[in-house]
């Protein structure tokens, strides 16, 4: 390895951590709860009252919980309980299913939360 090498290297090691707190800051708090549920149009709600949603899908009801800023299923017609067991969403952009009673909790926020970037 020759000398311009090495400097690009340790420049690129030195970069990393800015990059790092530049690009990787941590999620905002959430304000809205997102529920789509079957075809129809989704709704949004705030999350600053607690309390339980009851949400109609094809299966029958499912039931959401809100409480101190967080959202959750509490339960559901499905078989698998997937979408309970996936437990609390807590930071913007988290979403969570139940996907054979076709109902979705996602929770929004003023800053939005990427998990991945694709061009």
């Amino acid at each position: 390895m020759t000398r311009a090498d090495w400097l690009l290297l340790l420049s690129v090691l030195l970069c990393l951590p800015l990059l790092y707190v530049h690009f990787w800051q941590p999620a905002g708090t959430a304000n809205w709860l997102e529920i789509l549920a079957g075809d129809g149009p989704g709704q949004v709600v705030a999350i600053a009252p607690d309390r339980q949603l009851e949400i109609d899908g094809p299966l029958g009801t499912s039931r959401i919980e809100i409480r101190n800023g967080r959202a959750r299923f509490l339960s559901s017609p499905c078989r698998g309980k997937v979408c309970i067991h996936a437990g609390w969403l807590e930071h913007t952009g988290e979403l969570t299913a139940c996907l054979p009673n076709r109902v979705s909790i996602q929770l929004l926020g003023r800053h939005p939360r990427f998990d991945a970037v694709n061009f």
